[in-house]
């Protein structure tokens, strides 16, 4: 056929079906839009505490966009990351799985191995087989390799090998060596006449260190930071060359939201699943300076700012190419706060009335309700009605509910499906749960918390913050007590005898098997 007869059958179609007011052609090519499979993200604060946000009760502190998200969708007053520390709950976010269950599970140095087996059942897995692009972009913490990374070569097994086809991350943690990005395995911008060398026990020769050169530092590390000195900044371990490929701090924030921003942006007319791990408010603390002064509350606070900022731009992008109709949100936090976490930043002078800890006890490294029970929204523009919720639902859960929402009945032994709760079909949440903090674990069902006793120091001194740690159990009624002011173990032997047996045939085993934890 010829192309301007060709034209004019195409002209005369697209005439005729306007018509008649009907397009056929176009219906069956165009999908409803009630049976696309819906975008899913995650954004993660790291360390941002139950009581950090104005929606959560912060009076001292703006953060409007954290707060469009809680306030238009629904806001958990019950939502707990399942540890108290990062490694443990990134594991359990993208597994299904309680971390207890790994005796690896801990807070990884930087040159830890790949703590998920590449065998292993993942969210990613699941929802790449539902046809999903995966995507993670910004904190990882879960190991790379198999040891001895070389940083120089494709760095393998790492988020690639358990579900994410894309991936752009920090190598570990802001605090620690080496401090480059990694995309899809190799290290972003490296020279190959510069390589890098990595050593957690004795440093470069040349190379300047925090202890022996306090002169070049942006503010003191104590002593676990102040190894290597990066950017101003001094880390937990030794590393050499790489100098094309090491961050600026200050524009952490920016960089990983250009990723994620680009991620959705790419995979806008297939769906997705977008892991986007904030860096905030993780020591160290520092804001781009944009921020510098927001908050009155010095870097941590100014942090905070920024990570909100990041929220609303990255909803904008949402917005702007038309998918947030057809995309569910998660907010939460990988642990509760902490204020001094290894760097004079002044978080704690500069505090003022901010209760990063909201109305509860404890913190990061805690069995307190502080340490795991964190901020936690689900927002889906015209398809989640504004609400608060009380029930119980954990991070574990979210492995078989997103595979729900996706179409599979792919779950976990620990991960319950509690899709309907996160969409605000129902209100009823998790019977119990049990939650860790490095590697201790206690028990909530109900409006019941019990912890075992353990031994170790009840204060960490340096950092302000309650273990948990007791000689004898410990028993609090939450709704009565959402303090735990008032040990209840005593006088009500029956309920704690109850408690422990549930626990315990959960754990498949006493609470005493667990390695005790060595508090530095």
């Amino acid at each position: 056929m010829k192309k301007p007869v060709f034209i004019l059958i195409v002209l005369f179609t697209i005439v005729t079906s306007c018509k008649d007011n009907k397009n056929p052609r176009i219906e069956e090519v165009k999908e409803p839009v009630s049976k696309k499979l819906p975008n899913i993200i995650f954004i993660y604060a790291d360390d941002l505490g139950y009581g950090d946000l104005r929606s959560y009760g912060a009076q001292d502190i703006a953060t409007p966009n954290f707060d469009n998200l809680a306030n238009n969708g629904i806001k958990f007053t019950n939502g707990y990351a399942t540890s108290a520390t990062c490694s443990p709950s990134r594991f359990a976010l993208l597994t299904g799985t309680y971390p207890w269950r790994n005796k690896n599970a801990k807070i990884l140095p930087g040159t830890a191995p790949l703590l998920i087996d590449t065998a292993q059942v993942t969210l990613p897995k699941i929802l790449k087989n539902q046809g999903y692009q995966t995507g993670i972009v910004g904190k990882w913490h879960l190991g790379l390799g198999t040891g001895n990374v070389d940083w120089n070569t494709q760095i393998s097994p790492g988020p690639n090998e358990v579900g994410f086809d894309y991936s752009y991350i920090m190598a570990a943690t802001q605090d620690r060596v080496p401090t480059v990005y990694i995309e899809d395995g190799y290290v972003d911008n490296l020279e190959p006449n510069d390589p890098i060398l990595v050593d957690y026990d004795k440093n470069f020769e040349g190379e300047p260190t925090g202890t022996g050169n306090p002169e070049l530092l942006k503010f003191k590390g104590d002593l676990q930071h102040s190894e290597a000195i990066v950017n101003g900044i001094s880390r937990i371990g030794y590393m050499k060359g790489g100098k094309s490929a090491r961050w600026v701090d200050e524009d952490m924030a920016d960089h990983f939201l250009e990723k994620a921003q680009s991620f959705v942006k790419k995979h806008k007319n297939e769906p997705f699943f977008l892991y986007y791990a904030l860096q905030q408010p993780h020591v160290p603390r520092t804001p781009n300076p944009r921020f510098v002064g927001a908050s009155g509350m010095g870097p941590r606070g100014d942090v905070i700012i920024e990570a909100d900022w990041c929220v609303g731009e990255f909803v904008k992008t949402l917005e702007l190419v038309g998918l947030l109709e057809n995309t569910l949100i998660i907010v939460s936090s990988d642990n509760g706060p902490v204020l001094d976490d290894g760097y004079v930043d002044q978080a704690i002078e500069k505090l003022g009335n901010h209760k990063p800890w909201g109305t509860l006890r404890g913190g990061k490294y805690s069995l307190f309700e502080a340490g795991t029970r964190v901020p936690f929204i689900t927002y889906w523009k015209g398809k989640i009605n504004p609400g608060v919720s009380d029930a119980i639902i954990s991070q574990v859960d979210l492995l078989s509910s997103m595979a729900q929402l996706a179409g599979s009945n792919v779950t976990t032994t620990d991960s319950e499906n509690m899709l309907d709760l996160l969409l605000g079909k129902t209100s009823e949440g998790r019977k119990n749960l049990i939650i860790e903090a490095t590697s201790r674990t206690a028990f909530r069902q109900g409006d019941w918390v019990m912890i075992p006793p353990y031994k170790g120091p009840k204060l960490l001194l340096n950092k302000g913050i309650e273990t948990g740690n007791l000689d004898t159990f410990q028993l609090y009624n939450l709704k009565e007590d959402p303090h735990q002011d008032q040990n209840l173990a005593a006088s009500n032997p029956n309920k704690l005898n109850e408690m422990i047996e549930t626990f315990e045939a959960i754990r498949g085993g006493s609470y005493h098997d667990i390695e005790q934890p060595d508090f530095k």
